[in-house]
């Protein structure tokens, strides 16, 4: 199978449980929840995604016609290849719709630990080293398990708490991004005050002008 990536890069971890970490971003092409089509947006499941992930035309993105020849581009992302286990977070779009376990496979005979950012309404592949889940209200949920729950608030009137019994080792409640950001950051300061099982996420990349 050929992979469809948008974009690959190397930068800091701005969000979630792994803020300030080096990583290389591994972003696919393509969603379940979006086209990518702003005259898509209204009617879409997800309505507020703030990610580009349409085509193939990003950063070292392109298409890959092998898992190996993925996982060695993505590999020559990385500043010092004598340190070892480089961190990929692999992001999209939805990630799942494309990752298999060919490409986990080879991903980890070059060394690499392999984080994914999904949606959670499809299931991963075996060995994925950190998954992270990031529920968006009307979509089906499957993915109940893993190390990370981050969920953008707020969305609607949907209650954070209908996740705090899923199987996930840390719950990070991050503000969602837009005109009224500011005013989301003070909510989700205030639900983590009084609700101290969410950690507060920050997207500390926008703040500091890395990608």
């Amino acid at each position: 199978m050929s992979y469809k990536v948008k974009e690959v890069y190397y930068t800091i971890q701005g969000e979630g449980y792994h803020t300030g970490r080096p990583a290389i971003f591994c972003r696919f092409a393509g969603c379940n929840l979006w086209t990518g089509l702003e005259k898509d947006r209204n009617k879409a499941i997800c309505t507020f995604c703030d990610t580009e992930f349409v085509g193939t035309d990003g950063l070292s993105g392109g298409v890959f016609d092998s898992a190996d020849a993925l996982a060695n581009h993505v590999l020559e992302q990385w500043p010092n290849n004598a340190i070892p286990n480089p961190y990929v977070v692999c992001t999209g779009g939805e990630p799942l719709l494309q990752m298999d376990q060919n490409l986990v496979d080879a991903f980890h005979k070059n060394r690499i630990e392999i984080a994914i950012e999904t949606n959670g309404t499809l299931l991963p592949p075996k060995n994925i080293d950190w998954i992270c889940v990031s529920p968006k209200i009307g979509s089906d949920l499957v993915l109940n398990s893993g190390n990370e729950l981050k969920f953008v608030y707020p969305q609607g009137q949907e209650n954070p708490e209908q996740f705090v019994d899923l199987e996930f080792n840390h719950f990070s409640l991050q503000p969602m991004a837009g005109s009224d950001l500011n005013n989301n950051i003070k909510k989700t300061l205030e639900y983590c005050r009084l609700h101290p099982h969410w950690n507060l996420s920050l997207q500390t990349h926008k703040f500091l002008g890395i990608p």
